[in-house]
């Protein structure tokens, strides 16, 4: 595979790279593979989330707001 940045980019990622010890190739890689990973675990938790909701496990939409204010002002 092969992926074309701007000059640019190749600058930021290079001083990324630098910055963490390792060379720009490894700093790729290495966000690729927690992208796939990441993507993943969304996904999975997707799946779960309407799994339950077929399974009828929902919560009042008074709870789901009551918990974001709880983690918006803590």
């Amino acid at each position: 595979m092969e992926v074309h940045f701007t000059p640019e980019q190749e600058a930021r990622l290079s001083q990324i790279a630098s910055h963490n010890g390792v060379d720009t190739a490894e700093l790729l890689i290495d966000a690729a593979t927690r992208l796939v990973e990441d993507d993943s675990r969304f996904l999975a938790g997707i799946e779960r989330g309407i799994e339950q909701a077929e399974r009828g496990e929902l919560i009042p939409h008074e709870q789901v707001r009551a918990r974001i204010e709880r983690l918006l002002t803590s």
